[in-house]
């Protein structure tokens, strides 16, 4: 717990995939219109309720990701939300490619996440 030891790549990559997470979250309370309707896009039934419960997932994990509480848990929890993420991005958008809103980005995310799950 409250592992900052920035000589140990794994530490520095769980606070990476921590604060990446929190942008995520910021972009879905900036604009929930959108969200909404890509959730809705995806098929998702209640779609606000899907923004809600991803917001507030994104921030509780980011934040224990950056400061190290349970760890190992909250990395495998993202590992499992991103490789959703990336099924779902790939069944709304058709691509690979992140730049076209693909699963690339979510895909690696979560095997960065996976890492530091079994590595922390």
């Amino acid at each position: 717990m409250f592992d900052f030891d920035l000589s140990n790549g794994y530490v520095v990559l769980r606070i990476i995939c921590g604060l990446f997470m929190l942008p995520n979250a910021a972009a879905k309370i900036r604009n929930p219109a959108a969200s909404v309707g890509f959730f809705e896009s995806a098929g998702f039934p209640q779609a606000k309720l899907f923004v809600y419960f991803t917001t507030a997932f994104e921030i509780v994990i980011g934040i224990s990701l950056v400061v190290g509480i349970f760890a190992p848990y909250a990395a495998g929890f993202t590992a499992a939300f991103m490789f959703v993420a990336a099924l779902v991005d790939y069944k709304v958008n058709k691509t690979w490619l992140w730049t076209n809103r693909g699963c690339e980005y979510p895909l690696f995310w979560g095997i960065c996440a996976l890492i530091v799950a079994l590595n922390i």
